[in-house]
């Protein structure tokens, strides 16, 4: 089989299990870039790629393209799947990923300081002066939303105005389940300052939260492209300023406020403990003053 009819039948699959938007476009792009590898290197048919093959495709994306090694991991995921679904459906009768293994990744995980928050938040209220009002209005939004929720970008551009409760925010998942998560009363008021703004600054108020000026729903590239740009003004040069550092914050101050590792998974709906374990892992030095104050030996009498 053709590599291009085998990795249009992998995405054809993945499309009838209602995969997100996003999660569809990340693989279109991805398997473009290894189906035009393995043109460079004279392979067009599927059988023909071999584990030795995957190996030296992962070395280019280091080499040549500069990948970290999370980036390769997740690549060779993208692959493992192709190739799991080929083995599956028969067209093949082993996965050339099999022996491949993980490259090691380094544990730390990069998360906002109060300074940088601070910066990003004063620069669009600067903002709010000029001839930038929605776009400040609706950014700042953004960002005291992901803070105070820790969202994924997917969540957040998905969010409608009827999501939200009293005292919660009803969200699609990952998996395109439906799940909340808590709403604090500062993100609400948040919230509540932009709907008031939106009512007077669209004709016809937009059913997405964070909407584009035309009022239609952002698009997974322009909600990507408001992290981009604000890197570009800020220039931080400590910290990756995306989607997911945000949530990477929201945890940290979670956990260094005394919050406990069970109920941050709930929030940050992790399928196992393992991932949130780690933020406790790095961060759970700072939990000292916490044991200090609610061990349980305060209270015996021993």
């Amino acid at each position: 089989m053709l590599v291009k009819f085998a990795i249009q039948d992998f995405m054809d699959e993945r499309e009838m299990m209602n995969l997100s938007e996003s999660t569809l476009k990340a693989y279109s792009i991805f398997f473009k870039e290894f189906q035009t590898w393995l043109r460079e290197n004279d392979i067009l048919d599927i059988e023909n790629v071999s584990t030795a093959h995957i190996k030296g495709y992962l070395v280019y994306c280091k080499k040549d393209r500069g990948n970290s090694p999370a980036t390769i991991n997740n690549k060779l995921k993208n692959l493992r799947a192709l190739f799991n679904y080929l083995v599956e459906c028969e067209y093949l009768t082993k996965n050339p990923c099999y022996k491949v293994v993980k490259q090691k990744t380094d544990n730390k995980i990069e998360v906002f300081t109060d300074l940088h928050i601070k910066q990003m938040l004063r620069y669009y209220r600067r903002l709010k002066r000029k001839d930038h009002e929605y776009t400040a209005y609706r950014n700042s939004a953004i960002i005291v939303t992901l803070l105070g929720t820790g969202l994924r970008i997917g969540e957040l551009r998905n969010l409608k105005w009827f999501d939200i409760t009293d005292t919660q925010l009803i969200i699609y998942g990952k998996n395109r389940t439906q799940e909340s998560v808590p709403l604090t009363d500062r993100v609400k008021e948040e919230l509540e300052d932009l709907r008031l703004y939106c009512s007077r600054y669209f004709e016809q108020m937009p059913d997405y939260i964070f909407a584009n000026r035309n009022g239609s729903q952002m698009s997974y590239e322009a909600t990507k492209s408001v992290f981009k740009r604000l890197q570009d003004v800020m220039g931080f040069e400590d910290v990756r300023l995306s989607a997911h550092t945000f949530r990477h914050t929201f945890a940290h101050r979670y956990i260094m406020n005394g919050g406990d590792v069970f109920s941050l998974q709930k929030i940050l709906r992790h399928k196992s403990l393992s991932m949130t374990e780690k933020y406790l892992a790095m961060w759970g030095t700072a939990l000292h003053a916490q044991n200090e104050k609610y061990n349980p030996l305060n209270n015996m009498d021993i």
